[in-house]
């Protein structure tokens, strides 16, 4: 079964979701907000790498919609590319006080701009302590957080297994041809296709959209 969606028909969104730094596709960011609303029924959704929020509000406002509740789990101590002296370095994200990242303020304010406090439950924390003793079956898991192997790895390795059957397991950035980009998202959605507890609903762009099927 595909997702419906329509890339031509803009989203209804709080907000002008240009304004928010990020690096989700609009076709991508329509998918998930449609995927959010669809999955609703099953349990909550839950997406690991907010950085400043721009898939949270296509997750969120849809999850505001149903009723229902998104988990969004970030560190927000940025990922490798986000360090100092690396290509995706934004320094406006970076905090001279701790002389660390920090994308919590700004994830902040976007969430009180769009009206999605109520719906939305930030999770300071990285990966792996934040589902070090999660018991809440999900209706549906985003990946998009470090694109390191082993921070993908981790990801889908803590959260993939607390997908509900029929739920879905999104991962962000799978690129096929390592010419167009890094291999670890492409790895985890391997891994999960080879686990036969996933299948492949829907490729739009780079967002690798599965369903549990056991």
């Amino acid at each position: 079964m595909e997702i419906s969606h329509s890339p031509e028909q803009p989203l209804e969104l709080p907000l002008d979701i240009d304004s928010i730094k990020g690096f989700l596709d609009p076709q991508e960011g329509a998918a998930l907000y449609r995927l959010a609303a669809e999955a609703s029924d099953l349990g909550p959704c839950l997406e690991v790498g907010s950085y400043c929020g721009k898939s949270t509000v296509y997750l969120g406002s849809a999850c505001k919609l149903m009723g229902n509740t998104l988990f969004a789990v970030d560190h927000h101590r940025g990922s490798e590319e986000h360090q100092p002296g690396e290509e995706y370095h934004d320094r406006d994200l970076f905090d001279e006080r701790s002389q660390l990242m920090d994308s919590f303020h700004n994830f902040r304010s976007n969430m009180r701009a769009a009206d999605l406090e109520e719906c939305v439950v930030p999770v300071v924390a990285s990966s792996a302590i934040a589902a070090r003793h999660w018991n809440t079956p999900l209706g549906l898991v985003f990946i998009d957080g470090g694109h390191s192997l082993e921070a993908a790895m981790t990801d889908y390795r803590c959260w993939s297994r607390h997908v509900v059957p029929g739920g879905y397991l999104a991962i962000h950035d799978i690129f096929p041809n390592p010419a167009d980009g890094g291999q670890a998202p492409f790895e985890i959605y391997r891994l999960a296709l080879a686990s036969a507890q996933f299948e492949l609903v829907e490729m739009v762009k780079t967002l690798g959209i599965l369903r549990r099927i056991q």
